[in-house]
Order: structure tokens, then sequence, then C-alpha cells
């Protein structure tokens, strides 16, 4: 379910220039970068790209989702680490992305990890924005 206006907490804002071969910056120059396509989609592959901005946010979003279920669960997840891969290629619409979400979790055996990751996915408000749209996978490494 979605939010309201009312209900919003902070808003980020970015403004891009050229699409994917040319930059993105924030209002507040926290990010300024140089895009372009990856070279494996004939790009230069010189700067990031908007996949893995997406990789960064969403993996940042999930491994914060998931300090909160540790704490209601009273789970010890430190050094965990999560990892988000986006891939993106043709469907057909065009173009799709597909991602996959890694976590690592020592100390925790491979079932508690997988359910840590399981209820995370259901908080983390990037998977909640992704749910039904996209294939979103969870993998304990």
């Amino acid at each position: 379910m979605g939010i309201q206006h009312s209900d919003v907490k902070y808003t980020a804002v970015a403004t891009a220039e050229n699409g994917r071969d040319g930059k993105v910056a924030t209002d507040d120059g926290k990010l300024d970068v140089v895009v372009n396509p990856p070279k494996e989609m004939g790009g230069s592959g010189a700067g990031t790209n908007p996949e893995q901005l997406f990789a960064a946010g969403y993996a940042a979003c999930f491994q914060g989702a998931l300090g909160v279920v540790a704490r209601n669960e009273k789970a010890d997840i430190s050094g965990s680490r999560i990892t988000a891969e986006v891939g993106i290629g043709t469907n057909d619409d065009g173009f799709g992305i597909i991602v996959t979400i890694k976590g690592s979790f020592p100390g925790q055996d491979e079932a508690t990890a997988k359910a840590l990751l399981e209820k995370a996915h259901q908080v983390c408000p990037y998977s909640k924005a992704t749910r039904g749209n996209i294939t979103v996978d969870l993998a304990v490494v």
C-alpha cells in the first residue's frame, strides 16, 4: 500500500541530463555523477549507470530493513552484507530489469538467514515498490 503526500518524511530530488549518456545529480550536490551505458550495451562504460545506482540504493535499503527485522527477531546480524545485482535485458516491451538480493550472515545457519531475508523483503520499501513488477530473487551466500 502506498503512502500519502502528508506522510512523506523526506524527498530525494535528482535531475538527469542526456539520459543514459550524460549526468545525474541531486539537488543538494551530494551525488553528481557521469552516467554512460555499460560496454555490454554498446556504451563507453566510463561512468556509472542507472542499474548500478539502483543496485546501490536497493542494497542499502534492504540492509536497513534487515536491521529492523533482526531487532524484532532478536537476531544477531553482525557482519552481515547485502549485495543487490540488477540485470537489464530485453523483454516484450523493450527492456526490463531483474534483481537478485544476496545476503551473507556470518554466524547464522542457512534456514535462519533465509527467514531473515524473506522477512526483510516484506518490509523493505524498494521490495514493496517492485513487488509484482519485476522478478526479485533472494539468495543466502
